[in-house]
């Protein structure tokens, strides 16, 4: 009985030990026609360990090919939240709902209380802050640059990147000159919309920035195209509001184009303010302003029939009460406060060649207007690729002055892309500044010790 049971476990263990090796004979069978199946079909064959990595990458590409071919649909899905290209911009573009205050049209309009005594209160102020200097250095005002555009995206795609490229511009030659920026993105009186929308927003600045002596106005089409050229500050002592314009023009002919609003200087003082409350009743929109476009187009030498415009305004000022503003009022023209596009793109080529930075004028232009040109909008006055074609070369030929400090310059006016026109030094403060542009650095330094 003892001797059967014997013959009985020695019997299970030899089929237990049977199928664990018919099993380990199967899986190497399978595994052997898989290389062979892998290798035949690829015309090679490896060793055991190059037959196993390809096994190995044979399964994991398919693994990874998957999800790879699934995340490429879900990309090209038009419908995909996550996708911007399909989003509609103007689901958070709305306005919160509800009624605008409109004005009384009986009322007549200003741009806020009416003050009298200002120069009285920023004199104190300064006295009570004197950390907070008007002026920077002996002939040096503290300035600041204001520009801005709308609150909305531009009209067209393209018009944003050329609203950088001209804030970028501006930020360039304010860090070399010492100069504060204020970029404002905020209709601050939907009345004074368009043209007029600088007006509000310089006068609550004027006010809110005591220790600014003067505020330097730059439209969002104008760009610094002299990274060199400091300003004749003394040459504006006496003077209160500076404009690019003849005086034979403004005064005597009474011409629309006589002097430009696009870039101007306008110190900080009670003078300032009483001219801002006289410059804006033609300002608010609707009838006031196409009225008023009536007069200027009636009263100014060689302006078309539209509504009031801030620039027509000024000239009308001006020509009909000189006596009252006149004495305060510099018309530059020595340099190019303002300089017409059409007149200077062509030329900067023969300007390299012939001409440095630091001459602000027609042979080196501080200042080039993009006038009629409106990336921002759906149309303009001008070619739309003439514009944006020459608004890259305005940008690039300023940029140029900047990258030179660095050791490099744009390969071309017309391209994006650089060269290097210097080699590193491993003494890169004794590098002499070919263009007359303060270094950076010794920028700060000057700055702060005045």
């Amino acid at each position: 009985m003892v001797l059967e049971k014997c013959i009985g476990a020695q019997r299970s263990r030899r089929i237990q030990r049977a199928l664990r090796h018919s099993k380990v004979t199967i899986l190497c069978l399978v595994l052997t026609v898989v290389v062979l199946r892998g290798t035949i079909g690829a015309g090679k064959f490896g060793t055991p360990e190059q037959d196993f990595l390809e096994i190995r990458d044979h399964f994991y590409s398919r693994k990874r090919a998957e999800p790879h071919r699934v995340l490429e649909e879900v990309q090209t899905t038009p419908s995909d939240p996550n996708n911007y290209n399909a989003f509609d911009i103007n689901k958070i573009l709305k306005d919160e709902e509800g009624e605008e205050e409109k004005p009384d049209p009986n009322k007549p309009y200003t741009l806020g209380p009416k003050i009298s005594d200002w120069d009285q209160q920023r004199s104190k102020w300064l006295k009570q802050n004197p950390n907070m200097s008007n002026f920077v250095g002996p002939n040096k005002p503290r300035v600041l640059l204001v520009t801005g555009s709308s609150p909305k995206p531009c009209e067209n795609p393209v018009g944003d990147h050329y609203l950088l490229k001209s804030i970028k511009n501006k930020i360039d030659y304010c860090r070399l000159h010492g100069i504060e920026v204020f970029y404002n993105m905020a209709l601050l009186d939907a009345e004074m919309a368009g043209f007029w929308a600088k007006l509000p927003l310089i006068r609550k600045l004027l006010l809110s920035h005591p220790e600014v002596e003067f505020l330097w106005w730059m439209d969002s089409d104008a760009m610094f195209t002299d990274m060199a050229f400091e300003l004749p500050w003394e040459r504006y002592k006496g003077s209160n509001f500076v404009m690019h314009g003849w005086k034979e023009m403004v005064y005597d002919e009474k011409n629309w184009i006589g002097l430009n609003t696009g870039s101007f200087l306008l110190r900080n003082c009670q003078w300032s303010l009483d001219m801002l409350d006289a410059w804006a009743p033609m300002g608010p929109k609707g009838r006031i302003r196409d009225e008023a476009g009536k007069v200027l187009t009636s009263a100014l030498k060689g302006r078309p029939v539209f509504e009031a415009d801030d620039q027509s305004a000024m000239v009308y000022i001006l020509a009909t009460q000189r006596e009252k503003w006149g004495d305060k009022v510099y018309l530059e023209n020595a340099y190019y406060l303002h300089g017409y596009w059409g007149i200077l793109v062509d030329r900067y080529e023969e300007m390299i060649e012939k001409h440095r930075p630091g001459l602000g004028d027609h042979r080196w232009p501080l200042v080039t207007h993009f006038v009629g040109c409106k990336p921002c909008g759906k149309f303009g006055d001008y070619p739309v690729e003439r514009c944006l074609k020459q608004m890259d070369r305005a940008f690039n030929f300023g940029d140029n002055q900047v990258l030179q400090i660095y050791g490099f310059t744009h390969k071309s006016l017309a391209s994006k892309r650089v060269k290097r026109v210097r080699n590193e030094t491993s003494k890169p403060l004794e590098v002499k500044d070919e263009l007359g542009l303060l270094h950076p650095a010794f920028k700060a330094v000057k700055v702060s010790s005045s």
